[in-house]
């Protein structure tokens, strides 16, 4: 074995190892499980405006920071010794950052953006030491990120430091840097910018990375709903909410895995610029997708606690969390196979008209309808599917 091939970090050509999702990558997953746990938790206990607010810079913080290693897994080949040091290193960075959620908006702001600000340099410095060797291009463009990086993180640090007040505008700039630089390209000053559209992407593997990831968020939904029945008295409302839980979340999984996570890595692999296809089809839009099940997890927890009640949170959080999916799933069908989807358009719709009529409704009822809506689109689009495969007479 030569000493280029020794020290090679690369993920190596051939499709059965470049697509493939190692352990080490599921492991790195399984902090994600507990950060939604946390995330939801926070979201429940605080359902106001300013709660929204925070929870959306903690969903787009917790995405950005799982995405971006996914990027970096698909470059680098995670059996390496190396690569697999670092994955479990940045696990354990995310790990902290996790525990700090509960607080992350006082006492432990400087805590979750120490980790936060760590994840990311850390892991874009990696790659940039990484690759400098096997392919120059590559560790330049990630030296463009890695100064978009530093910018943001320095935001990050500063608004731990200071009130709330200027925490949150300070915090919310961080993270549209890092959006923004993806958007254009993270242009340097005498370094140019990355052009995406020429990066050379796995999409079996950015597809299945993503997909498993709605599958935790899918889960880490079912563990909250499940850890908060058993803490209540059985009556007939409380099994009712939680056979609706249950109900939403298949139709979830149904509606995203039946025929959209295929498609996805069908796309990218045939996409003259799968860079740019999966920036915009898995970085931003399935950030949508993420924070609407997540939404749909405190949603199923109001539904247990107050069944028969009603209030703007809980159909914030009841038809707020499927529209938001429906959303995310139906504009990332559309990037992927340039068609609008019907029955998801249809979805949305229909959740708009529940929420309409939310105010003659219980949360219980609500949650009811909103279900209904979402089996209904899973339906329509699996008789859709089997109908045109009988047409083509696949």
């Amino acid at each position: 074995m030569t000493a280029d091939a020794r020290y090679a970090l690369l993920r190596p050509a051939d499709a059965s190892r470049s697509d493939r999702v190692t352990y080490v990558e599921l492991f790195f997953d399984l902090v994600f499980v507990f950060a939604l746990t946390q995330l939801s938790a926070y979201l429940y206990e605080h359902q106001t405006p300013l709660g929204a607010l925070e929870g959306t810079i903690m969903v787009t913080a917790l995405w950005w920071a799982w995405v971006a290693t996914t990027w970096v897994t698909n470059w680098l080949d995670p059996i390496r010794l190396p690569v697999r040091g670092a994955v479990i290193a940045i696990a354990l960075v995310a790990l902290v950052m996790s525990v700090s959620i509960a607080d992350s908006f006082g006492e432990r702001a400087w805590v979750f953006a120490a980790a936060y600000v760590v994840m990311q340099l850390g892991r874009t410095g990696f790659i940039v030491l990484a690759t400098r060797r096997e392919d120059r291009e590559v560790a330049l463009d990630f030296t463009r990120v890695l100064v978009w990086t530093a910018a943001g993180g320095a935001l990050w640090i500063v608004g731990a430091l200071l009130p709330l007040a200027a925490q949150l505008p300070l915090w919310a700039a961080a993270l549209g840097i890092e959006l923004l630089g993806t958007r254009l390209g993270f242009p340097v000053p005498r370094m140019g910018r990355v052009e995406m559209g020429r990066w050379d992407l796995s999409g079996a593997h950015i597809a299945e990375r993503s997909a498993l990831f709605v599958l935790i968020a899918l889960g880490e939904g079912l563990l909250v709903t499940g850890f908060a029945f058993v803490d209540l008295e059985i009556t007939p409302q409380a099994v009712i909410a939680m056979l609706l839980a249950f109900c939403t979340a298949a139709a979830l999984w149904w509606i995203y895995f039946d025929h959209g996570e295929r498609i996805g890595a069908e796309a990218m692999d045939a996409s003259e610029a799968p860079g740019r296809l999966a920036r915009t089809a898995y970085t931003y839009v399935h950030l949508l997708v993420i924070g609407g099940i997540v939404l749909v997890s405190v949603g199923d927890k109001e539904v247990l606690a107050h069944p028969d009640e009603q209030s703007v949170s809980a159909v914030v959080a009841v038809v707020g969390g499927p529209l938001l999916f429906l959303v995310g799933t139906c504009w990332f069908r559309r990037l992927l196979e340039r068609r609008w989807i019907i029955p998801q358009a249809v979805g949305v719709l229909a959740l708009i008209a529940v929420g309409c009529v939310s105010p003659l409704l219980t949360s219980l009822g609500t949650s009811a309808a909103a279900t209904l809506v979402l089996v209904g689109v899973a339906a329509m689009e699996t008789v859709q599917r089997i109908s045109r495969r009988r047409r083509s007479g696949g």
